[in-house]
């Protein structure tokens, strides 16, 4: 049985809509990489912030405020029609919301702890439950009204992609009709200060795949779909989940989980590695993940694919950058919304001779004739891995 992401609302550093979204994509802007923040070790990062306005979280449910469902919000803006169809037609009970988040509302936990720490009252409206991870679940489902499942996986970088996946299985065992299922993660101090702790913010703008990459740039940003059974939009064709239980931080750097991930999407799909036309990278801009993801890619594409890392224009968004990703592939392949070209990887040009060739996209490139096929690859700590297949087939 075939699950359909039917609609797709999006909102990240490049863009506050799907349109805007795919324009910054396709044309490799930068201007998502906006802001400089100092870091407690000192030096400096950037990263990638959503810079507009976002909706306001009205009573009844003021004590779901957080920027993290503030973002979630907008997302689902964007599809509430369709949304509030699909309820209307299945019934609230029938409706699941499964999302991926790692910071929930940790940044409004930071603004209370620092009004306690210089003696002052802390936000009117801040409340312990905002920084829970199940926050942006219970808030979507209670704000929508709907009672079907509704749980948080935090998963840490592939938290999102997986939501996804848990979506597709709710459907096939027809404890729904249909999922919300994405992913949402704002920017906090407590994250881009433990990524500096491990030695993994690039001192300037990541790099994917680059000899000279240092690191990543952490984002902000939620990518939400509506999925279920009935035919529209695009196709989850297939997935691979696996670990690697190598190491709470780092890869396998034989890349075999990450690779058997991608052969098992493929396999699912009942799809050969040549059917792909294009592959978003997990790319991080780290010297092992990239390293490790590149052979893993290439002993499953021995012949290429297109392919490149979105991560150098949005940062990192780390639990919603598995749904954020997969977003990318629905919008490029999407007939009312890309026109064949797809995301460029954009980095220095410099490659590294230790990583494997790869096929890295330029500006110019486009979907070639009559295949519509996207994989999208999420790794996290941990070693958990997972790799989604979309597709209009």
């Amino acid at each position: 049985m075939r699950c359909y992401l039917n609609q797709l609302g999006i909102i990240n550093s490049l863009g506050g809509d799907r349109d805007s979204v795919l324009q910054s994509l396709l044309s490799g802007s930068r201007a998502g990489l906006n802001r400089e923040v100092t870091l407690l070790r000192g030096g400096r990062t950037t990263v990638a912030e959503w810079p507009g306005p976002l909706p306001a979280i009205e009573p009844p449910w003021r004590h779901y405020n957080s920027r993290n469902n503030r973002l979630l919000l907008a997302a689902l803006n964007q599809i509430r029609e369709a949304v509030d169809a699909a309820i209307q037609r299945h019934g609230p009970q029938r409706v699941a919301v499964v999302l991926g988040s790692s910071t929930s509302g940790v940044r409004e936990g930071e603004q209370a702890v620092a009004a306690d720490h210089h003696g002052q009252p802390r936000p009117s409206d801040y409340h312990y439950r905002q920084q829970e991870v199940g926050s942006p679940s219970d808030f979507l489902a209670d704000f929508l009204a709907v009672t079907g499942p509704a749980m948080t996986i935090s998963t840490a970088c592939t938290s999102s992609a997986k939501s996804i996946i848990a979506g597709a299985r709710l459907l096939q065992a027809g404890l729904c009709d249909v999922v919300l299922a994405g992913g949402v993660d704002s920017l906090c101090g407590l994250t881009v200060n433990g990524f500096d702790a491990l030695e993994s913010v690039s001192a300037g703008q990541s790099n994917p795949f680059s000899r000279r990459r240092d690191g990543i740039n952490i984002g902000e940003g939620a990518a939400l779909f509506l999925m279920s059974r009935e035919a529209g939009g695009l196709s989850l064709m297939g997935w691979g989940e696996t670990s690697d239980a190598h190491h709470i931080s780092a890869p396998d750097p034989e890349g075999r989980g990450a690779e058997a991930a991608m052969r098992a999407a493929l396999d699912q799909a009942g799809r050969a590695a040549g059917d792909v036309a294009y592959l978003n990278l997990h790319g991080t801009g780290t010297i092992k993940n990239d390293l490790m993801e590149s052979h893993a890619v290439a002993r499953v594409f021995p012949e290429g694919v297109a392919c490149g890392s979105s991560k150098g224009m949005t940062g990192h968004t780390l639990g919603a950058a598995g749904a954020t990703e997969a977003a990318f592939c629905w919008l490029a392949l999407h007939p009312d919304h890309g026109d064949g070209r797809l995301p460029p990887h954009v980095w220095d040009g410099e490659a590294d001779p230790a990583l494997a060739p790869l096929s890295l996209i330029d500006t110019d490139s486009r979907v070639r004739g009559g295949v519509r096929l996207a994989m999208s690859n999420s790794f996290a700590f941990g070693g958990s891995n997972a790799v989604l297949l979309i597709g209009d087939a």
